[in-house]
């Protein structure tokens, strides 16, 4: 058990400084603490070269989030882009993980998830927070269509 907590911390930790913050705005002012905010972050689709995601989330202030025991709300949104020439650096999985950060101290993170629409050649981006126990259905979606000449390699 402690194996496997300590790969899923570690595996968490590599995808999120694959991240890069834009910027962020505080939604809550504290006097001697850091504010509450919204952060956005940018991440390129690790197969897919053209794609970036613009992803903005809630991170939690105060004394426990400045010392990374707060649990951010599981507010988020992602915006996926295509912001070159799209090619694929292998084949792709018709469902597969494509980032995730957490937002409290163990057991609860941001995800987002690549879906391929075969049908109409677009890449799908899910964002949403889970939880071990009590996750959130909150959910925001984008989609990158992919040009019709060129097919998407699903495995």
């Amino acid at each position: 058990m402690k194996k496997l907590l300590l790969s899923v911390l570690l595996g968490c930790t590599t995808l999120a400084t694959s991240a890069e913050t834009i910027g962020d705005v505080s939604t809550t002012f504290k006097l001697l603490s850091p504010n509450d905010k919204v952060v956005v972050d940018v991440f390129d689709d690790p197969v897919v070269d053209g794609v970036s995601c613009y992803l903005s989330h809630a991170k939690t202030g105060g004394y426990a989030g400045a010392l990374g025991l707060a649990e951010d709300t599981s507010d988020a949104a992602v915006a996926c882009r295509q912001v070159g020439p799209i090619s694929f650096k292998e084949k792709v999985d018709k469902q597969d993980e494509v980032f995730n950060a957490r937002s409290s101290f163990l057991f609860k993170h941001v995800r987002v998830v690549r879906m391929v629409d075969v049908k109409r050649n677009t890449l799908v981006y899910l964002v949403y927070s889970d939880k071990i126990i009590d996750g959130s259905p909150k959910n925001s979606v984008t989609a990158v269509p992919v040009p019709a000449n060129q097919p998407i390699p699903v495995k």
